[in-house]
Formats: structure tokens, C-alpha cells, sequence
């Protein structure tokens, strides 16, 4: 744990938390300045007994209480809570108050359930004792695409979007208000998220119009990405692998994992500093797929892009970095705001709603989406 920080005494006291598959981050918010943080890990071991994320509910929370507890954190001054969520319905990007209707939406998501849909009903949880509201803030499945972006050459399947948001958004705005100073509604950014799962998205107007979702063009650590299309179902039905299996190549063994083993960029930057050439030829392609997809993405912007944003905990690599600037200057100057944001984007945006300088959203959309 980190320590306090002294703030203003007016400033809104938010509590944030971001589920992930093996962890939940939490953090205590005044305003802007974070008085502490801390990332409560789970074993394998500890996580064995659970068959389905939303089961993890009652275990998830009782570790944020103690946590809060032994660090001596006075729940009842809380001004709100905040978490990251969930697959919702396609939804526009903002802040949403969460309710019963979105904590029972996320229990109808049976297939490939993402750990942020926890963070909705860990909020509403611990919200509701203390009578304060819950909020999520720009949700996995913000999709604003234009129309046309939707198509695919298969009428039974819609391009839906689905990624990092949050971390996306917060830095398109960050990158508009303190590097270009402008709105974000005025700007034209290409913001692209590199971590064990990638993807992009495409401001203009202050809306993502389009974007690349971690299981479409581009492969990641953990992700296999765009494959041609005929082996891929050749080897659907060949008998080799369960859907299970196939599903989990998506997302969790495929990109680097499926070819060198590993989900950690560092280990494979260490093996290619050390003279292994797959290792080398492997992460170059990874990379290469990533600067493709955000070369495409200008397209949808008719070439007209103020910057090209490269965020998320593998852009901290100095071999990425050059990589992906050589690749993609010539469509815009890139700017690196590695690492994730997406505690203080949270704490920020349920700071908004409260202080009103931002219109809160409320879901009334229970539908089902493929």
C-alpha cells in the first residue's frame, strides 16, 4: 500500500475498483489526488473452486472490506464508489449510474464473461449499505462505430465493439487537454492499447467511431487475433480442439502464449536480447499486426489524424515504442502515455458526474446482444 496524501477536505471521496482475472485493484480517490491504492491478488488455488466469474461476487468483496478495514478506511465518508464494467449491451461512452437493472444484466452474461462485469455488482454491493450511488465509467462495451464500420461481409455477423474504453478514452482526453489543448471534441486521435489483450479505437468528434477489438485484426500476448479464414475452420472441425478450446485460443492461450509460451513481453524481450530469432520474428509480427490495424483506423479518419497514442503496460517498452513509432509517424506525430490510467479515470469521471459538470447515463436497454 501506498501512503496518504493531505487534499482539500471538499474534495469528493471515491472509491474505485477494477476486477481483473486474477486480481481486483482498488483505490481510494479525494478529487484527483489518490490517497491510497492496493491490488489484491487470488491463487489459482483460491480461485479453483469458481466455474463462472460472477460466482466470485462474494469472495471478491469480502477481501475489498478487509482490505479497507485493516487500512483504516472509514467507508461512511465515502461520496461514491466507482468500478470498471462490464459487457453490457453496445452503450455510448460516459458515466452510468449502476442499478438492479445492470447488476441483473450482468448475471444473463454466460459466454466468455469478462472480471470487469464484477465490478458493477461489487459496487452496487458495497454502495447500498451506505446509501451513496454507484457508478461505472465508460464500460467495455462502449461502441459508438458509424454505421458503415458495422459490416462484414456476412450478414449474420455485425461488427459489435468491445476493449479498453477506459484507458482509451482517458488518454485521448489527456493527450487533447494537455498536449494538443484542445477539447477532445475537437480533436482526431487514434488511441492504441497494448497489453496482454490489445486494442484501438478512433476519436473524432469526441466519439470512438471505430476501433479494432482484441480478438479481431492484431494478435497479443494472450490473444490470437485475425487468422485466415479457411484453416481457421478447417481446424474448427478437424477434431483437434473442443469449442472450449478454439474459444480459449481467442482470448488466454493464443498470441504469444500459443507461439513462445509466454504472456510476458519482457521475458520475450530478454530471449530476443539474448539472440533468439523466433522469438524475435514472433514479436515483431505481434507488433507489425498492431501498427496494420492502426493504419486502417486512419483510413476512417480520411488520413486526418492530430496523433497517434500508444498506451497500456507494454508500451513502457523502449523496443516497442521505436517499433511502433517507425511504423506509424507517417500518419500522425505518436505521443507514448504507456502504462494504464484506468483507477484515476474512474475516480475522475464518477467526480464529474457529482460535481455535475458531466450529464450522468442511465441504462434502460436489457437486451441480449450476440
Amino acid at each position: 500500500m501506498r501512503p496518504a496524501r493531505r487534499v482539500s477536505i471538499m474534495s469528493k471521496r471515491i472509491l474505485v475498483i477494477n476486477p481483473g482475472s486474477t486480481s481486483t485493484k482498488i483505490a481510494l480517490f479525494e478529487g484527483a489526488d489518490k490517497v491510497f491504492d492496493e491490488t489484491l491478488r487470488y491463487t489459482s488455488e483460491e480461485l479453483s473452486p469458481f466455474h463462472w466469474v460472477m460466482e466470485q461476487v462474494d469472495f471478491r468483496r469480502t477481501a475489498i472490506e478487509k482490505a479497507l478495514a485493516d487500512y483504516g478506511i472509514d467507508m461512511t465518508t465515502l461520496d461514491g464508489i466507482c468500478a470498471r464494467g462490464g459487457q453490457l449491451p453496445a452503450c455510448e461512452s460516459g458515466t452510468y449510474l449502476v442499478d438492479q437493472t445492470i447488476v441483473d444484466y450482468m448475471y444473463t452474461v454466460k459466454n466468455a464473461a469478462h472480471a470487469s462485469n464484477l465490478g458493477c455488482v461489487l459496487a452496487f454491493q458495497l454502495a447500498q449499505p451506505l446509501k451513496i450511488p454507484a457508478f461505472i465509467c465508460d464500460p467495455v462495451a462502449v461502441d459508438e462505430m458509424v454505421d458503415e464500420a458495422r459490416i462484414t461481409g456476412l450478414p449474420e455477423i455485425t461488427r459489435v465493439m468491445l476493449g479498453h474504453a477506459l484507458n482509451c478514452r482517458a488518454m485521448a482526453r489527456r493527450c487533447a487537454e494537455e498536449i494538443l489543448h484542445k477539447p477532445l471534441e475537437d480533436c482526431r486521435l487514434i488511441v492504441l492499447h497494448l497489453g496482454g489483450g490489445s486494442s484501438a479505437r478512433l476519436f473524432i468528434g469526441g466519439r470512438m467511431v471505430d476501433g479494432v477489438r482484441d480478438d479481431e485484426w492484431m494478435f497479443a500476448p494472450e490473444r490470437m487475433g485475425g487468422v485466415s479464414l479457411q484453416p481457421l475452420v478447417r481446424l474448427c472441425y478437424s477434431g483437434k480442439y473442443t469449442e472450449k478450446q478454439m474459444m480459449d485460443f481467442i482470448r488466454g492461450k493464443g498470441g504469444l502464449v500459443a507461439h513462445l509460451g509466454t504472456s510476458d513481453a519482457r521475458e520475450v524481450e530478454r530471449r530476443i536480447a539474448d539472440g533468439d530469432d523466433h522469438a524475435k520474428l514472433v514479436y515483431d509480427g505481434m507488433l507489425y499486426s498492431a501498427a496494420r490495424a492502426v493504419s486502417a483506423l486512419a483510413a476512417g479518419a480520411d488520413g486526418q489524424v492530430d496523433r497517434v497514442i500508444l498506451t497500456g503496460g507494454i508500451a513502457h517498452s523502449r523496443y516497442v515504442a521505436d517499433y511502433l513509432t517507425k511504423k506509424l509517424s507517417f500518419i500522425a506525430p505518436v505521443e507514448i502515455m504507456a502504462g494504464e490510467f484506468e483507477l484515476e479515470a474512474l475516480a475522475a469521471g464518477a467526480c464529474r458526474v457529482l460535481e455535475g459538470q458531466e450529464h450522468l447515463k442511465i441504462f434502460d436497454r436489457y437486451e441480449v446482444q450476440a
